[in-house]
């Protein structure tokens, strides 16, 4: 088994052109096949295929219009993509290994794009309809030298509007905006986060005044005076007992036996 001192020496990847770069590719794969997987001979072999073959990935990166700000990031994805088709390539099934290699490599980074770029976390099915939508957009402002209509795009991908409609409306969760960003673009005192509305807690309190009305009505007349000097005139219980004639203790009895009895008429399933 040679070692890599038997190992011919390589030319620079970036001084060798695409028909160069695919001829030796085919001694590589040749080369790799007689290799023990796990020793260096192997590792430099297989390292080196990566090296000759990274313009397929820089090409399928090109085709998909990465925004330049991400492009080395999806340039090592697609790498990864690169080396999952070096791993399982044959080459005695007599394939062209860029032919083998592309559907790989842009997999990789479709999924790149579906896992990591969307904001909110929408079906798949829609996140791919996204980008055929902006695909066909774009191919119909150049023909058409406007926006296309849903009507448009439905004729373009052949799908029915419904669904049109729903991409566009997921196109929604491609990119979130800050909360303290202006709400009108210039003023910073107004901000997204001043228009979202909250659950208010007070809200529960006014369904509870709304069930407890009927139960109120119900009351005797002097324990509906009762809780009515306590909790309306905010009056103590000795005051209440000096009002009605009776003693602070009868206050506190009634108003506990009241209180109860409210309680759990409002617990009861209506």
């Amino acid at each position: 088994m040679p070692g890599l001192e038997d190992l011919t020496p390589l030319p620079d990847p970036r001084r060798v052109d695409t028909v160069d770069a695919r001829a030796l590719s085919k001694e590589l794969f040749a080369r790799l096949d007689t290799l023990e997987e796990g020793t260096p001979e192997y590792s430099y072999v297989r390292n080196s295929l990566v090296e000759f073959n990274l313009a397929l990935v820089r090409y399928a990166v090109s085709r998909m219009g990465v925004r330049e700000e991400s492009y080395d990031d999806v340039v090592q994805v697609g790498t990864i993509g690169l080396i999952k088709a070096i791993n399982r390539f044959d080459l005695h099934r007599g394939v062209e290994f860029p032919t083998f290699a592309m559907p790989t490599i842009v997999g990789e980074i479709k999924r790149y794009f579906r896992d990591t770029s969307w904001a909110v976390r929408v079906p798949r099915r829609l996140q791919e309809l996204h980008l055929d939508l902006t695909k066909a957009t774009a191919r119909l402002e150049q023909t058409q030298g406007r926006p296309p209509t849903v009507a448009d795009l439905a004729e373009e991908l052949d799908r029915d509007h419904d669904e049109i409609i729903e991409g566009l409306v997921a196109a929604n969760g491609f990119a979130a905006a800050s909360l303290d960003f202006p709400n009108d673009g210039e003023s910073a005192d107004d901000t997204l986060a001043d228009h979202i509305g909250y659950a208010d807690p007070r809200l529960e309190k006014v369904e509870d005044l709304q069930a407890l009305k009927p139960l109120l009505a119900a009351l005797p007349e002097r324990e509906r005076k009762i809780l009515t000097l306590r909790y309306a005139a905010e009056m103590t219980q000795s005051a209440i007992g000096e009002e009605l004639g009776i003693s602070q203790m009868q206050v506190c009895r009634i108003l506990h036996r009241i209180l109860n009895r409210l309680r759990r008429q409002l617990a009861a399933p209506r």
